[in-house]
């Protein structure tokens, strides 16, 4: 691609988490996805950057958005693709962790993405593994790619992050893509508000760099785009608030709240969404929603980040 041509070659040879790259790196993802995308919409939708790699998802957690756009991502860069799942595999019969992922790789796997619940398990399998590894959700610590897609669709629609406030709302505690899109947005110099029940906001998080608001009215009229963040009802052990109709009413994005926010406020969630939950269907289905061009271009990201992963293996 003409972009990566004129640019010094990548050199990290795995993507983990938005927390290790620079603001030239994240942003140098950005340029290459939207080169992908100019190129899509141009009616060249594939490429031959991988053509002779191996992609193998590794997935250790249901994953319906995420594990399709990894496929199709590595299907339009034309490599083959490598599909794993837990459930009926060798580590029900005692198998390691990390000798499953041997054992893939040594089918001559190039790049191994990988969503596992533990934090940290992509960054174990960096370090016994020789192929390079992309990060797609581990446990509570990052979700690189989608936190990509929705700083990359922020861009598209607002060109820049000066002076851009964005809030995360809801379940920041046990949420991966909100340390993912804070990393990378105050990165890129935005600022951002995190806002939800006291209960699901983590403790001394205003150390990142972001503002801790419990009132998403209070914020709504300073804020150019909300990133509504699903309840992970299947992460949390307790009961966070008194009921799910209370979270609605108190921290749900309705066309009430919407009447208060910006003219031009830009509507995300990065899904699958809860419908009446975080957000009611006309505001999800709404002008102001992007959320369905956050779906289209993570695609875009995660070849971009494919891509630039494979530029390294030239210099290993």
């Amino acid at each position: 691609m003409t972009r990566q041509t004129e640019l010094a070659p990548w050199t990290r040879r795995h993507l983990l988490a938005l927390e290790d790259l620079s603001a030239e790196e994240i942003t140098r993802i950005l340029d290459v996805a939207a080169e992908f995308k100019r190129r899509a919409e141009q009616g060249e939708p594939k490429s031959s950057v991988l053509a002779g790699c191996v992609v193998a998802n590794l997935f250790f957690e249901p994953s319906t958005r995420t594990k399709t756009s990894f496929s199709l991502a590595a299907k339009r860069l034309s490599a083959d693709t490598v599909d794993f799942t837990a459930s009926g595999s060798s580590l029900s019969k005692g198998e390691t962790f990390i000798d499953t992922a041997l054992t893939i790789q040594s089918m001559g796997v190039d790049i191994m993405v990988v969503r596992h619940k533990s934090p940290g398990a992509p960054l174990l399998l960096s370090r016994h593994l020789d192929c390079n590894v992309l990060n797609a959700g581990d446990g509570t610590h990052e979700h690189p790619t989608q936190g990509l897609l929705d700083i990359f669709t922020i861009r598209e629609k607002r060109g820049s992050f000066a002076g851009l406030t964005v809030t995360l709302v809801g379940d920041i505690l046990h949420s991966r893509v909100a340390r993912s899109n804070i990393w990378g947005l105050k990165k890129l110099g935005a600022r951002v508000i995190v806002c939800g029940p006291a209960t699901l906001i983590p403790p001394h998080i205003d150390q990142l760099g972001v503002e801790v608001s419990h009132n998403l009215d209070d914020v709504l009229a300073e804020t150019d785009c909300v990133n509504l963040l699903r309840v992970q009802f299947e992460r949390q052990r307790g009961a966070f608030f008194p009921s799910i109709a209370e979270y609605a009413h108190l921290f749900g994005m309705t066309s009430e709240r919407m009447r208060r926010a910006k003219d031009d406020v830009l509507i995300l969630a990065p899904g699958p969404i809860n419908r009446g939950v975080e957000i009611t269907p006309d505001v999800a289905d709404g002008d102001h929603s992007v959320i369905l061009n956050q779906v289209t271009n993570g695609l875009f990201i995660r070849m971009a980040c494919l891509s630039l992963l494979h530029e390294t293996q030239a210099f290993s």
